[in-house]
């Protein structure tokens, strides 16, 4: 194994060391997943059923199966702008996903130019627009020529109660800005998600105009309620064959497969331990790939060394 060109753990100082050059999808800037994805069989059918039903698209897979890259891809191919993201967790709320209000914030800066004042000056009354923040979602939602994109990640891992406080927002594409509304504020130019860009709420009301296209993955860890699921085009991702995961190492590291050899049995056991009910993504296959076709080639046990180091079920520690 080629390891000692590199860290030898002999604690001697080698500045001058080149190092390996990184796989292609860990260069920086990163090259668009986009590029390389393929979708399975039944994928687009999805996806264009969704655009045309003005529908979010709910992907069901394990990890490393793509399903967060698809969006990527049908963003980039009709031009919706930049994805935005919504990376659920068992704390996430539909509250922070439409906007937030800093109310901590706006305390500050109005204490603040009270002891700025001069005795007798009266103060000016603060924009709350500059204390909102619209979220991924709320942004997504704001009147444009064209859908915008955004992605809810990994929707099985929220709250029980979130997919049905969604359901009214996804249906009638709307929702309001109680802090602008209480005060009268006519006209706000509210920040965007992820931008300093502002765009102009009348009256408190964001109301789409094209509903956004929307991915939602889960990796089926808990059931959804079947109301949620009804207004949603489901689909779920395959298990990989080997002339699909063939197809991905092409694209990925521009290799080609061939039909017996150590790289052909490496693909053929981790098609079949998928098979089996094992959670092992598709990312472990080409990391391990790359580096036994490159930095690391090894033979006999310092390779079954390596895969087992790579390889490892995601299932467990």
């Amino acid at each position: 194994m080629t390891w000692d060109a590199y860290y030898r753990g002999d604690g001697v100082v080698r500045a001058d060391t080149p190092l390996p050059a990184p796989p292609p999808w860990r260069r920086f800037p990163s090259r668009p997943a986009a590029e390389v994805f393929r979708p399975p069989v039944g994928l687009i059918d999805a996806v264009n059923a969704a655009l045309a039903l003005r529908r979010p698209l709910l992907i069901t897979g394990g990890p490393g199966t793509g399903k967060s890259t698809v969006i990527e891809q049908v963003a980039a191919e009709l031009a919706l702008g930049p994805v935005l993201r919504w990376h659920i967790t068992s704390r996430s709320s539909l509250a922070e996903a439409l906007y937030r209000y800093d109310a901590l914030g706006r305390i500050h800066a109005h204490r603040l130019q009270q002891e700025r004042m001069r005795p007798g000056e009266e103060g000016g009354r603060d924009d709350i627009a500059s204390f909102l923040h619209l979220g991924p979602l709320g942004t997504a939602l704001l009147p444009s020529s064209r859908p915008r994109a955004l992605l809810i990640d990994e929707i099985d891992k929220a709250d029980l109660d979130l997919p049905g406080d969604l359901l009214d927002v996804l249906e009638r594409g709307e929702f309001r800005i109680a802090e602008l509304m209480r005060e009268g504020q006519d006209a706000a130019h509210v920040r965007m998600w992820d931008t300093d860009a502002r765009h102009l709420v009348e009256n408190g009301h964001v109301q789409c105009t094209e509903f956004p296209f929307i991915v939602m993955t889960s990796n089926g860890e808990q059931e959804l309620p079947a109301p949620f699921l009804r207004r949603c085009v489901r689909y779920t991702m395959p298990k990989p064959t080997v002339a699909l995961i063939r197809e991905v190492v092409r694209g990925h590291l521009n290799m080609e497969v061939s039909e017996t050899g150590p790289t052909a049995d490496l693909v053929d056991d981790f098609v079949r331990r998928v098979a089996a009910g094992e959670s092992v993504a598709i990312d472990q296959l080409l990391g391990t790939l790359h580096l036994l076709n490159g930095p690391a080639r090894s033979e006999g046990v310092e390779r079954e060394r390596l895969i087992g180091l790579l390889m490892k079920d995601l299932s467990g520690a």
